[in-house]
């Protein structure tokens, strides 16, 4: 036998274990990133400033339904925590809206506090549409976060492009400011400063594509021209508030410095080199100034982009090819936080070498600040760097109002009609410019009460969120949990600013922050997993062989829908009385009155309908049913100065100047400013006087 044959068989190699197959990307969170910030970009610019009825009556419809089918989902199909969370804070901001609706009964305008009433249930349903959504995808954080960054730059990109295309855009613009698409530039400041946590979020973060990190730089210069553009100190200040606890609180300093410091420079330097354009910062130019001037920032803009993103792309590589040692990181992030702390001691020590000296200047600050009497800054670029404002008035009179109805307030919405009557200047104010003024003057020490309550819950559900600050594991900085301090900083950000605006009431503004702010509150702590029983279609099966589910499921669509008709009757009643008084120009009167029942019917709040009766019936001779449809108006609404005025000048035209007189002094009381209540009381008492002096 040959060596060969007597030779052992080599042993069989074992088979080599297949590759793993590779997971394709999911697209369901870029997806869901750009469906939230389309439906954030939507209601912002479909809900314009939030004071015209229509547009608002859409908005509020339209989330109304949208909220609560993402409710009824969530109750059906959602993933369980190990508690509720949320629900104290959610059961308070229902009370909070239940007072408002409440309010109605004692408002001085009923049909003022309906509205208001209807857009505060659709904040509480975007809250609660918040909480919903960490039962439905709790893992999809990045998603709401990517959501509020798009849709603040849509609106900051819109705005700007205003600047840029004004022929196009805005040809009728009158003012310097950066107002568009709210109308109102405060507005749009808020909803950049919004973004900007999250657009240092995105550049600082561990996790993601180092694309979209490079892309966090552009996005934050546009976003801080835009600021700057609108000339919002209240934004700079929650912005900068917003981005203090950011760093203070994220241990990724070194990472949100690297993206903060280039970013915030660049948007300031284009901002201040269009300070010094005519065309751009100047109110009432020209429109070929203004196009010249948008061409050439236009042309900025796109540098500017292109250079930073280079930048965000040269930065991100070379801190994922060399990473610094933790020491270095430490010590960068301690010297971060001492010159952020040395930032106040260095403004403290520029005023005590100014002439007036430290106490000169900040007593001289506190002045402007809440002299209802100090000088109004110009409305220009210079007005950045101003103290004063004629927000100390707003603020004197809504004390005032809460002083005269202090228990429960003039109701909801109720501080326009009743600031007449305090008043000392002209002007037609709708808010008080701060939500803590507001309330108290709207709903009294109730209100307060309530919203001290709510916010004493939101805070310590937010503090749950972003801890664990009492665990042995408090220094552990998840990417989720980043993600939950950030959405903290975008609803201190709002917070901050409505304290000193009324930014609440736009839509735009209100509804990311109160979405971010309602995730906050029902995420539970963050390094706490679901018990996710099976997958989606398992648990909607489930949630659907489940009575009580069912039942709730079927009661939240319910709300939602009586939600949406209450938003719906009072536009349909303006749109009714239009249509009445369109009718009576074309000469059908009978139509015009089953026109003004219809929206008597839809509102039965409102004195409009009342004055276009009173018109329909004089217009056909019938005087007596007119003053009637007047007195209802003033019944309905005693506390409506409108209302007297107009069955005084109703009186005096028909020749009963001794009956105009009585009308129009409770007027006067409720408005002594009223140039129109003035001018009937003169024109009533001279025609009184008459047949005496006749005599």
């Amino acid at each position: 036998m040959s060596a060969a044959a007597t030779e052992p068989a080599p042993a069989l190699a074992p088979p080599a274990a297949p590759a793993p197959a590779r997971r394709r990307p999911s697209l369901a969170g870029p997806l869901l990133t750009l469906a939230i910030g389309a439906a954030l970009s939507a209601v912002a610019l479909g809900a314009d400033g939030g004071l015209q009825l229509g547009p608002l009556t859409t908005t509020l419809i339209v989330l109304d339904l949208a909220c609560g089918l993402i409710v009824a989902a969530a109750i059906l199909a959602g993933e369980r925590p190990r508690r509720l969370w949320g629900l104290v804070t959610l059961a308070l901001f229902g009370a909070l809206a239940v007072l408002t609706g409440v309010s109605i009964i004692w408002a001085i305008e009923p049909s003022t506090a309906w509205t208001e009433a209807n857009r505060t249930l659709t904040l509480l349903a975007v809250f609660a549409a918040g909480i919903a959504l960490t039962r439905l995808v709790p893992a999809r954080w990045r998603a709401l976060l990517g959501g509020v960054l798009l849709a603040a730059l849509v609106v900051s990109s819109y705005a700007l492009l205003t600047k840029i295309f004004p022929g196009s855009l805005a040809p009728d613009e009158t003012y310097g400011r950066l107002r568009e698409p709210f109308e109102y530039w405060n507005a749009v400041g808020l909803l950049a400063a919004l973004g900007l946590p999250v657009a240092i979020w995105l550049g600082a973060r561990r996790d993601g594509h180092a694309a979209l990190a490079a892309l966090a730089y552009p996005s934050a210069g546009l976003l801080t021209v835009a600021m700057l553009l609108a000339y919002s100190r209240g934004s700079l200040v929650a912005a900068g508030a917003g981005l203090a606890l950011w760093f203070v609180v994220v241990p990724l300093r070194l990472r949100a410095s690297a993206v903060a410091v280039p970013s915030l420079l660049t948007g300031a330097l284009i901002a201040f080199w269009a300070f010094e354009q005519d065309g751009l910062t100047k109110d009432g130019a020209v429109l070929a100034l203004r196009s010249d001037a948008g061409t050439e920032l236009g042309v900025l803009l796109a540098a500017a982009g292109v250079l930073l993103l280079a930048v965000g792309l040269f930065t991100t590589w070379l801190r994922d090819r060399r990473p610094w040692p933790q020491r270095t990181r430490r010590a960068w992030g301690v010297a971060l936080l001492v010159g952020l702390a040395l930032l106040p001691v260095a403004g403290a020590a520029a005023l005590a070498t100014s002439e007036r000296g430290l106490d000169g200047s900040v007593e001289k600050a506190w002045n402007d600040l809440t002299d209802p009497d100090a000088n109004t800054p110009a409305n220009d670029p210079s007005r950045l760097t101003a103290i004063g404002s004629v927000r100390a008035r707003y603020w004197r009179d809504g004390i005032e109002i809460f002083e005269a109805r202090t228990v429960a307030g003039v109701g909801a919405g109720g501080y326009q009609a009743a600031r007449l009557r305090f008043r000392e200047d002209d002007l037609d104010v709708l808010h008080a410019h701060g939500f803590l003024v507001q309330t108290a003057a709207d709903l009294g020490v109730v209100g307060l009460v309530l919203t001290l309550a709510l916010l004493v819950a939101w805070l310590g559900a937010a503090l749950r969120t972003t801890g664990p600050w009492r665990t042995a594991g408090w220094s552990v900085w998840t990417d989720e949990r980043i993600a939950m301090a950030t959405l903290l900083a975008v609803v201190v950000v709002f917070g901050v600013h409505s304290l000193i605006d009324w930014t609440w009431f736009i839509p735009g503004t209100a509804v990311p922050a109160l979405l971010c702010a309602g995730w906050l509150a029902g995420r539970g702590p963050s390094f706490e997993r679901f018990r996710a029983a099976g997958g989606g279609r398992a648990r909607l099966r489930a949630g659907v062989r489940s009575v009580p589910r069912m039942l709730a499921a079927g009661l939240v669509l319910a709300l939602a829908v009586a939600a949406a008709f209450s938003a719906s009757r009072p536009q349909a009643a303006v749109d009714r009385t239009d249509d009445a008084l369109a009718a009576l120009a074309q000469g059908d009167p009978a139509a015009a009155a089953r026109l003004i029942g219809e929206a008597t019917d839809l509102d039965p709040l409102s004195v409009d309908p009342l004055f276009a009766l009173a018109e329909i019936e004089a217009s056909a001779r019938r005087t007596a049913q007119a003053q009637a449809a007047l007195e209802q108006a003033v019944q309905l609404q005693p506390g409506s100065a409108e209302a007297w005025v107009r069955l005084a000048q109703f009186q005096l035209q028909n020749g009963d100047a001794k009956d105009a007189l009585q009308s129009v002094r409770p007027a006067l009381f409720l408005d002594p400013r009223s140039p129109q209540a003035q001018a009937v009381y003169l024109a009533a008492f001279r025609e009184a006087q008459a047949p005496a002096k006749k005599k």
